[in-house]
């Protein structure tokens, strides 16, 4: 009986391996999308064009300048008149005009001896791009706050992230996104497609019981994950400089947890589909949209109404995602996100009975 089982996880390797296109899909995409959020599709926001008005150029100005102009996220154009404030922005030629009270000086220090003042600074920004807009600001106030004069009324510490840097908020989402294209859409498409051309009747009647012939098609996929799994962990550590001190075997087991889920669901797919084509709508409507829209991969949760907050609870990339970016980013140990691993878990075991359940209902 178990060389019967092998003989069929043998079986559905070699199917896949002879799939040049699929095998050629499952291995570049991790890689494009990888490179696509690391680099092309990033919120950080670099070489952004700013002018200054500065009536009064003092040190203290002149060195507030200086720090901006040898910011690696700025350019620098120069000093413009108030007039010319406007022309600057509705031509593009600037994004960001920096702007000193004439008496800046006088007023830091007013300020520093709690005398009430006005701004000694003013920010005009074009926000046509919001996003760009928001992140220029926040890098420009963090460049303008580090001057000698104003470090004594503020001190701003960015922890886990000082530089922004996008990646490390998109490479915990893009494995879940991934995982979930890899295991759960090509799993219960190569079940419905045994179920549609009719060879899963010739493989039923084997002396293999139904479930484990399931399982022997579930394993070459879980082992292409784990090698996708590797492949994304090394182009994050080496090519997007992510870090992962929470632990590289905490981030590895956690991963395969989410990979036998993501099975799971590509097994329960399997259950409800009958063609091809309704298990990549339903793997690509019901599960790709709601996971990117809803797991705080794109968009924070807390920002969501009440009730898609509610919603996302039932998202397995929320907390796959969630416990991923603690172990990456702020390297918390996995027992710190037990929490997420019980949900986790928890889930797979509920889809995998569920999806057994009425796999065997419908052979009944």
């Amino acid at each position: 009986m178990k060389n019967n089982f092998l003989s069929f996880v043998k079986k559905e390797s070699l199917h896949i391996l002879r799939d040049k296109r699929t095998m050629l899909i499952v291995m570049l995409i991790p890689v494009v999308l990888m490179v696509l959020f690391g680099f092309a599709i990033s919120t950080e926001v670099n070489n952004v064009n700013v002018a200054v008005v500065a009536p009064d150029r003092t040190d203290s100005v002149r060195d507030a300048v200086n720090r901006l102009a040898t910011n690696e996220y700025f350019t620098f154009k120069g000093y413009i008149s108030p007039e010319e404030i406007d022309s600057k922005l509705r031509s593009g030629e600037v994004s960001a005009v920096v702007c000193f009270a004439s008496d800046f000086d006088r007023r830091v220090v007013q300020i520093s001896a709690g005398v009430p003042s006005t701004p000694v600074t003013q920010l005009i920004v074009d926000a046509a791009n919001v996003n760009t807009a928001g992140v220029a600001t926040a890098y420009m106030q963090g460049v303008l706050l580090g001057t000698a004069s104003q470090q004594s009324m503020f001190e701003t510490r960015m922890l886990f992230n000082p530089q922004m840097k996008s990646a490390y908020n998109f490479v915990p989402g893009l494995m879940g996104l991934i995982f979930i294209l890899v295991c759960a859409m090509m799993t219960s498409v190569s079940i419905v497609r045994e179920k549609e051309v009719g060879t899963m009747e010739v493989l039923l009647v084997s002396p293999v019981r139904p479930v484990k012939i399931i399982f022997a098609k579930m394993i070459p996929y879980f082992a292409i994950s784990c090698i996708v799994l590797t492949l994304i962990l090394l182009l994050a550590r080496y090519l997007l400089d992510v870090p992962m001190t929470g632990g590289v075997s905490g981030i590895v087991a956690l991963s395969l947890l989410y990979l036998v889920l993501s099975l799971s669901l590509g097994l329960f797919v399997s259950t409800i589909a009958t063609t091809q084509v309704a298990a990549l709508l339903i793997s690509a409507m019901v599960m790709m949209l709601p996971m990117l829209m809803l797991s705080g991969m794109l968009f924070p949760i807390e920002n969501m109404p009440k009730f898609f907050q509610w919603v996302s609870c039932i998202i397995p990339a929320r907390w796959f995602i969630d416990a991923t970016r603690k172990m990456m980013i702020q390297g918390v140990s996995i027992s710190v996100v037990w929490q997420d691993v019980a949900i986790l878990s928890a889930m797979t075991v509920v889809l995998i009975t569920v999806s057994l359940k009425k796999f065997n209902d419908k052979l009944e």
